[in-house]
């Protein structure tokens, strides 16, 4: 058995401090009605998130049709720029 697998590894390990998001789509955000605010207690009240762990991350994928004002931590490119060509406004919580 060679000598690097014998010993123990040790270290530095970043999974125990890495940031967990909540991801949301952007098609799922079609489900609010036009001008509403939605944040991470509306997301968890409708079911569409189980848990906020260190904030929402809204992705990109799908498309949005309604004006929404979306609170979130994190945002993609397209996510925003799909938000912003539906005629709604992201904020970074």
């Amino acid at each position: 058995m060679p000598l690097y697998r014998r010993i123990p590894k040790r270290g530095f390990n970043n999974k125990n401090f890495a940031k967990v998001y909540a991801e949301v789509n952007v098609s799922a955000l079609n489900i609010f009605e036009d001008g509403t605010v939605v944040n991470a207690e509306l997301l968890k009240e409708k079911g569409l998130i189980r848990k906020v762990y260190d904030g929402v991350a809204i992705l990109g994928n799908g498309e949005l049709t309604k004006k929404l004002t979306v609170q979130a931590a994190r945002f993609t490119k397209t996510a925003s720029q799909k938000i912003e060509a539906a005629g709604g406004k992201k904020e970074v919580v």
